[in-house]
């Protein structure tokens, strides 16, 4: 299996994030991107190429295009207004504020463009996110040009990231773009297996009225786990997407056997969509020593998942996601990959 990678991602380095009410070094880090390729190399899963370069016209398919344009625009106007640091937005727009007005300042439109305060700029940032792009596309024509399979390395990671906004260290959805651009290229039909931890809710958000793409979700209960207002069983796609939406929230504490009855039924539910190719979002903080995550998977069950994937049958794209325990995060996001090598 092919691997694409950039190492323009170690750019976004050293911004800080607000969480558990302090404000302290951001947890997606450049280390896990590097933990990861380094496990690509020692397992010999393949060879490891650098991104093509992509326009934006794919990301503007699924993302706003005036949301596309202020982002690489964000580190520039914060330098511009004096200072450095993190740029993060404070001021959200919410129920009863207006939230149809664009303002002006960068404070405020790094507000009105975000639902959290888990996506800083520095000033690498913008390159790193249109590397991960990239990186996703390249993998995504790797795929489609035959390859069974492909993983894109990406970082930042994509899935938080909705139509026009940012959040929980998501700028561009990766998996959303590169299904898009499987559509625009000939798939009638594509699959998103969102395996990590937290729900995938820019995703879910996108896609939700569509009926050509599929969005399966596994993740933690939306009543007590980030991103908390999105993900729960009910939400199934509305008008031509009806249906389309699948969700499956599970408790703190969840372990292997209740995760995998969840992987086994959206498995069964995708392969009856037949689409023509599966995009699985790839996070791996389900591991039981993730630091902000609560379920209880082990190392030993990350190839299972890449088998049972790789039962399907169909071409499939890995893009990275989330993971959080960098000591093991390569081990065992490759761990589905050789997996899925070997079913």
């Amino acid at each position: 299996m092919k691997t694409i990678f950039s190492p323009l991602h170690s750019g976004h380095s050293g911004q800080m994030e607000l969480i558990a009410g302090a404000i302290v070094p951001g947890f997606e880090k450049p280390s896990r991107a590097e933990f990861i390729r380094a496990r690509v190399e020692s397992e010999r899963l393949g060879p490891i190429l650098p991104p093509e370069e992509f326009d934006l016209s794919a990301a503007k398919r699924v993302h706003k295009a005036d949301y596309v344009d202020f982002l690489p625009t964000v580190w520039p106007e914060w330098e511009k207004s004096g200072r450095g640091g993190s740029a993060i937005g404070y001021t959200w727009p919410t129920r009863g504020l207006r939230g149809d007005v664009r303002p002006k300042t960068i404070d405020a439109l790094l507000g009105y463009y975000s639902f959290d305060a888990g996506a800083p700029f520095v000033k690498g940032t913008w390159d790193a996110i249109k590397s991960s792009h990239d990186v996703a596309l390249t993998a995504a024509g790797l795929v489609k040009g035959g390859e069974r399979a492909a993983f894109a390395l990406c970082r930042p990671p994509g899935h938080h990231a909705g139509a026009a906004f940012m959040g929980g260290y998501c700028f561009i959805n990766n998996a959303a773009v590169a299904a898009q651009w499987f559509r625009d290229n000939g798939a009638k039909k594509v699959a998103i297996l969102d395996v990590d931890y937290h729900h995938g809710n820019g995703t879910q958000e996108i896609f939700y009225t569509r009926p050509d793409v599929l969005v399966l979700n596994l993740h933690g209960d939306p009543m007590t786990e980030y991103p908390f207002f999105l993900g729960h069983a009910d939400e199934r796609g509305e008008g031509e997407g009806e249906g389309l939406n699948v969700n499956y929230p599970m408790p703190f504490g969840t372990a292997w056997a209740e995760w995998s009855a969840s992987l086994e039924d959206a498995c069964v539910k995708l392969a009856a969509y037949r689409p023509d190719i599966v995009v699985v979002s790839l996070g791996v903080d389900t591991f039981e020593k993730d630091p902000i995550s609560q379920f209880k998977l082990k190392t030993e069950d990350y190839p299972k998942i890449g088998r049972r994937i790789a039962k399907l049958g169909l071409p499939t794209l890995f893009v990275m996601e989330g993971g959080y325990a960098v000591e093991e995060i390569g081990v065992n996001a490759v761990g589905v990959l050789t997996g899925f090598e070997q079913g």
